[in-house]
C-alpha cells in the first residue's frame, strides 16, 4: 500500500482506537472485595468501573476521535500535528492504563469510599481484601497502542496524502465564480443598474432617449 492509499486506513484506525478506549473506560474494570468486618453487606465483590478507576480515558477518547474527522480536512502542515497529537493521546492512554493495573488497589479507593464513608489512601487500603483485574484495561490499552501506531502513520505519510474531495470541490466553485465574474458582458444585477441610471440623470442625461449614431449632426 502506497503513502498515498495511507488516509482512510489511518483514520479509520484512530477511530478504532478511541472507540476502544471509550468503550473500556465504561465497563468494570475491577472486582473489588472489601473485609467483612467493616461495613454491612461487605465481603461481596464490588464491579468498579473505568469511570472511576481511570476517569481520564474519557477525555483522552473524545480527543482521539476529535483528530479523526480533523485529517479528513486538513492540509499537510496540520496533518502533522494532529499526528503529534494522536500519539500523546494514544501514549496518555498507555499510561493511565498501565498506572491502574500497577496500582488496583490505589484505583479502587473512590469505591471503597463509596461504600464504607471512609476516605484516604492509607485507610482504604486496610480495608481492602481483595482486587481482580478483569480484561478491559487491557483492552484500553490496546485501543491507545492502536492510537500510537495510526498517528505515526500519519506522521510518516501524510504529507503525501490526497486532498480532501470537499475542498477541491471549493476550490472548482471559487474559480467558477471568478470567472464569470470577470467574464465580459456578463449580467449585472437590476439594483446596479438602477443606480447608474440615477447617475446619468443627476449628469443630465436622458436614459430613455436614443443615442445618436457617432459624429452625426441634429
Amino acid at each position: 500500500m502506497t503513502p498515498a492509499h495511507m488516509k482512510l486506513p489511518s483514520i479509520l484506525a484512530i477511530i478504532v482506537g478511541a472507540g476502544l478506549v471509550l468503550l473500556s473506560w465504561s465497563q468494570t474494570w475491577f472486582e473489588l472485595v472489601i473485609e467483612a468486618s467493616t461495613a454491612v453487606g461487605a465481603g461481596d465483590p464490588i464491579a468498579v468501573a473505568g469511570s472511576i478507576a481511570s476517569p481520564a480515558l474519557a477525555a483522552l477518547g473524545l480527543a482521539g476521535l476529535a483528530v479523526a474527522p480533523a485529517l479528513g480536512i486538513a492540509g499537510p502542515g496540520i496533518r502533522f500535528v494532529l499526528g503529534v497529537l494522536g500519539v500523546v493521546v494514544g501514549g496518555c492512554v498507555l499510561l493511565a492504563g498501565g498506572m491502574s493495573l500497577a496500582d488496583p488497589v490505589g484505583s479502587v479507593s473512590a469505591a471503597v469510599t463509596e461504600a464504607t464513608g471512609v476516605a484516604g489512601a492509607a485507610p482504604t487500603a486496610e480495608l481492602v481484601a481483595s482486587v481482580t483485574a478483569t480484561a478491559w484495561p487491557w483492552v484500553a490499552m490496546l485501543g491507545g497502542v492502536v492510537l500510537v501506531i495510526a498517528a505515526l502513520a500519519v506522521l510518516v505519510t501524510g504529507r503525501r496524502w490526497p486532498a480532501s474531495s470537499r475542498r477541491y470541490s471549493d476550490s472548482r466553485l471559487a474559480d467558477d465564480a471568478a470567472r464569470s465574474g470577470g467574464a465580459p458582458g456578463a449580467e449585472r444585477p437590476a439594483s446596479d443598474q438602477a443606480i447608474d441610471d440615477w447617475d446619468g440623470l443627476s449628469r443630465g442625461d436622458d436614459p430613455t432617449g436614443d443615442e445618436s449614431p457617432s459624429g452625426a449632426s441634429r
